[in-house]
């Protein structure tokens, strides 16, 4: 495949986007991204016209654990209205997909809507950018191609976990506090599977379950999908896309050693880039 890393925005943006009433409950709106497997929905004015659209805020995965299921609010009883990103962020249609993964980092995103004058047109995801770049025959990924053991740069070595017993309330507090998407679960010390924010929200608010009650232990991935840490970035955004997930535990000598996610790429891209970003800011 053969891609540009200078391309624009909205030569990679996903254009059909799906959406909500802002008076939409929060476990409607889970429900929803839960069966379209999306991590993200625009929002619309209540009682807004389906010929007229008009988009008024973003709601996320992260926002709904974080502002809801963090805070002990009721799914039921909260509307998106309330916990949704607005003002809107918006990226023009017209920018280097670089400038989309400093816009990113910046505001610690993970979906960011495109513009063309004062009309949403489209939605650009962490995993549109690092898809984009990875193919890149050239860019920030590729020039870690010489680097070795480029899964060591990128990688977090301080893993976050958390027992099993623990509740689904305690989880989403600890990734709030922590501002991460994903918990490695322990049960006796030793790590066993993986807890995150998609399995929250799949698993347990969707189905407006109380995470007061329900055990992580009951919810988390068991069947660990890892990496070695003498594989390539591209080998680790490939699986990633393959098993649709964007958190990764990295091995060495089958010990689990650190973690990388999509973000993690994003912020890396963003980090290498920055001194163009930063001439042409001047």
């Amino acid at each position: 495949m053969n891609v540009d890393f200078r391309e624009t925005v909205g030569h990679c943006m996903q254009r059909d986007l799906e959406g909500v009433s802002e008076d939409t409950c929060a476990v409607n709106a889970a429900s929803l991204m839960a069966a379209r497997r999306i991590g993200s929905l625009v929002v619309y004015p209540a009682g807004q016209e389906p010929q007229d659209p008009h988009i008024i805020g973003l709601i996320s995965e992260t926002d709904l654990i974080r502002q809801v299921m963090a805070k002990g609010l009721t799914a039921g009883g909260t509307t998106v209205g309330q916990i949704m990103a607005s003002p809107l962020l918006s990226i023009p249609s017209d920018r280097m997909m670089l400038d989309a993964s400093h816009f990113m980092e910046k505001h610690g995103i993970r979906h960011l809507c495109v513009s063309e004058g004062e009309k949403i047109v489209g939605l650009i995801s962490v995993r549109d950018l690092v898809k984009h770049f990875v193919y890149a025959e050239q860019g920030p990924i590729r020039d870690l191609d010489d680097v070795y053991r480029p899964l060591s740069v990128l990688m977090r070595r301080d893993i976050e976990t958390i027992d099993r017993e623990a509740t689904l309330i305690m989880v989403a507090k600890r990734m709030a506090e922590k501002r991460i998407g994903a918990l490695m679960v322990t049960q006796a010390g030793e790590m066993m599977g993986i807890v995150t924010e998609r399995d929250l929200l799949q698993k347990g608010l969707a189905h407006n379950e109380d995470p007061a009650q329900v055990r992580v232990g009951s919810v988390m991935t068991h069947t660990l999908i890892d990496i070695d840490i003498n594989r390539t970035v591209h080998d680790a955004s490939d699986l990633m896309a393959e098993k649709n997930i964007r958190h990764l535990p990295v091995t060495e000598n089958r010990t689990i050693v650190g973690i990388v996610s999509v973000r993690d790429l994003v912020r890396m891209i963003s980090v290498r880039d920055r001194p163009r970003f930063l001439s042409q800011q001047s």
